[in-house]
């Protein structure tokens, strides 16, 4: 039994994909998954499941979630291992001491190349900084994330992938709740 970390996109935004925390973990809970755990209305879950790999445990949660409780959004999930590995890449330490609120960890579907994030970087107007590694982007908003104009779906076109991105207080409450 290996613990996971599961983040739901673009959840409980106003009144787009409104879902219930209790609701969500009653679906963990019917599918087997053990002690699912959810942490902020966001769409955090820690559970614990059987070894099996992310991808195929992503798939079985958005079936799942679409077929029963009429919830259609992507699911990233990582391993308690992989969630200690994404904190300890972090790198933006000195960031993350200094303004935890304003870094933001964005789990993607797909790892973006390197000449992909390179052109994203360029592209950036601001003074906001991305760096990737594997399949998360780390983002620094010095001026704010609600003002700024890197936005998901600027992040999503120019990396190539769909992702969801957590602040650095909740990746560290996630680290914290995995265990690992």
């Amino acid at each position: 039994m290996g613990s996971f970390v599961a983040l739901l996109r673009a959840v409980n935004l106003g009144s787009h994909n409104k879902i219930g925390m209790a609701d969500l973990r009653a679906l963990f809970s019917d599918l087997g998954l053990a002690d699912p755990r959810s942490l902020i209305q966001s769409g955090n879950i820690v559970f614990g499941a059987p070894r099996r790999s992310s991808a195929a445990l992503e798939r079985l949660l958005e079936t799942e979630a679409a077929r029963r409780l009429d919830l259609h959004t992507d699911f990233f999930v990582r391993g308690a291992m992989e969630w200690k590995a994404i904190v300890d890449a972090n790198p933006f330490s000195e960031e993350a001491g200094r303004d935890p609120g304003h870094l933001v960890v964005v789990c993607l579907k797909d790892p973006p190349s390197a000449d992909v994030v390179k052109a994203l970087q360029a592209g950036i107007k601001g003074r906001e900084v991305v760096r990737a590694s594997g399949r998360q982007a780390y983002v620094v908003y010095p001026d704010g994330i609600g003002t700024s104009r890197l936005t998901m779906a600027v992040l999503e076109k120019k990396l190539g992938t769909r992702g969801t991105g957590r602040n650095w207080n909740t990746v560290l409450k996630l680290h914290a709740l995995a265990g690992a």
